[in-house]
C-alpha cells in the first residue's frame, strides 16, 4: 500500500543504466521501490526514520537508503516536499 504521493517518478542515468544491463539490480531497485512507497525506509539510523515520519505530516522532504551488501548495492530514494517527484539514485550521484 502507498502510504504517500510520489509525484513522478524517475531515476538517474546511471540506476537506470545498470537496471538495463542487471535483472538482479533491477529487482533490488522495485523491492526497495516497493518498501518506500510504503513507509520502510530502509537501512537509515531511527533519528533519520522518525524525521521522515515528521516529514509526511509536514510536508517535507522524505529518504530512504537501501543496501543489498552481497553484490555491494547501495541506492537513495527521495520525493521532493511538494511530492511533486521521486528520485531513485546511487549515493555518489546526490
Amino acid at each position: 500500500m502507498i502510504k504517500f504521493e510520489l509525484g513522478k517518478v524517475v531515476s538517474t542515468n546511471g540506476v537506470h543504466n545498470m537496471c538495463c544491463v542487471d535483472k538482479d539490480f533491477s529487482l533490488f531497485v522495485n523491492s526497495s521501490f516497493q518498501r518506500y512507497s510504503s513507509g520502510d525506509w530502509g537501512e537509515m539510523c531511527d533519528e533519520d526514520k522518525e524525521q521522515n515520519e515528521q516529514a509526511l505530516e509536514e510536508g517535507e522532504r522524505l529518504m530512504g537508503s537501501y543496501e543489498n551488501k552481497e553484490h555491494d548495492w547501495k541506492i537513495w530514494i527521495i520525493t521532493e516536499w511538494d511530492r511533486s517527484v521521486t528520485t531513485i539514485l546511487f549515493p555518489e550521484e546526490y
